[in-house]
């Protein structure tokens, strides 16, 4: 039997090291280890595809929770009887080991038992990802209510730029001097007199 990790974060700033040392220390080298730094609302993931193509008959593929294998209750379900009944390989949850399947072949009950557990978990785990989308529309709602703008604010145009471009476009000063004197970046001076000189042409 060979044993295969797996780790999922939802961002790049989330810290999966939690996850490394819990499958460390079920004896899974690190160069079996696979990780994930994407959603988990579906199983398009490179790092889980390439472990799935990998596993065999007899293998063990170990994960710290079940919501780090996925929050779509339909997606869990099926990727487990892939898996486990397609592949014949194990499947282990380090923090509920009555989901570990190589602990009830051939048992019965045992079989229902993890199955239930699974459907309860797999729908706990699409449900949390469902609050967690409402909540934050809820946020951004409140935020905009309270008169929060969000998106870049667009930076105002100095009262002098019109005779700043003048000059520029005279050739009597350059951009840089233009957009020091204005208090702006020399970038937004120059869209900004692109964007002018292209409403002149409009205008022609």
């Amino acid at each position: 039997m060979k044993k295969y990790g797996y780790i999922r974060v939802s961002t790049k700033e989330q810290n999966p090291e939690r996850q490394f040392i819990a499958l460390k220390e079920q004896g899974i080298s690190e160069e079996n280890i696979y990780l994930d730094r994407i959603s988990g609302k579906d199983f398009r993931r490179p790092q889980y595809q390439k472990l799935l193509a990998g596993l065999k008959r007899g293998d063990a593929l170990i994960i710290k929770s079940i919501d780090r294998l996925g929050r779509n209750y339909g997606e869990i379900l099926e990727q487990w009887r892939i898996v486990t009944k397609e592949i014949g390989a194990d499947i282990q949850v380090v923090d509920m080991l009555l989901l570990n399947t190589n602990f009830c072949h051939g048992d019965l009950t045992g079989i229902f038992i993890s199955d239930l557990v699974l459907q309860i978990l797999a729908y706990v785990a699409e449900t949390e990802r469902v609050f967690i989308r409402q909540r934050q529309a809820e946020g951004i709602a409140a935020a905009k209510a309270r008169g929060i703008k969000f998106g870049c604010r667009k930076v105002e145009t100095p009262e002098k730029f019109e005779e700043y471009f003048q000059m520029w476009e005279q050739g009597m000063i350059s951009t840089r001097e233009a957009a020091a004197d204005l208090h702006m970046s020399h970038s937004t001076f120059y869209r900004r007199c692109c964007e002018k000189l292209k409403s002149q042409k409009k205008i022609l």
